[in-house]
């Protein structure tokens, strides 16, 4: 897949994403002592800078995207509610769609 492919379908799921509402249960709650909202946070800001610095990140947001990944790789199982899960899977998702494609490089 061409890297504007790449970019396109992940804008359409980060679009997605965005159109969904924080699951207020996760709100000020941690999970394996992972801050969620700062989860979001954190992973959100580095798919947004792929995506507007067409399909790129500096070695310091890699390397946060990475942790991220990792981060959510450890929380999901544990998320109780299903549109909690249901938001951080599409986050997974997406982050780790990014992660491969810059491994990929």
């Amino acid at each position: 897949m061409i890297r504007s492919e790449q970019i396109q379908n992940a804008t359409l799921l980060w679009q997605e994403h965005r159109d969904a509402e924080f699951p207020a249960s996760l709100r000020g709650v941690e999970v394996e002592d992972i801050d969620m909202v700062l989860l979001d946070a954190g992973t959100a800001g580095c798919v947004s800078m792929w995506i507007n610095n067409g399909g790129t990140l500096d070695p310091q947001s890699r390397r946060i995207l990475r942790t991220c990944v990792e981060d959510l790789e450890r929380v999901i199982s544990q998320i109780g509610s299903p549109s909690g899960r249901r938001y951080y899977q599409r986050l997974h998702q997406l982050a780790l769609r990014i992660s491969d494609v810059l491994e990929a490089e």
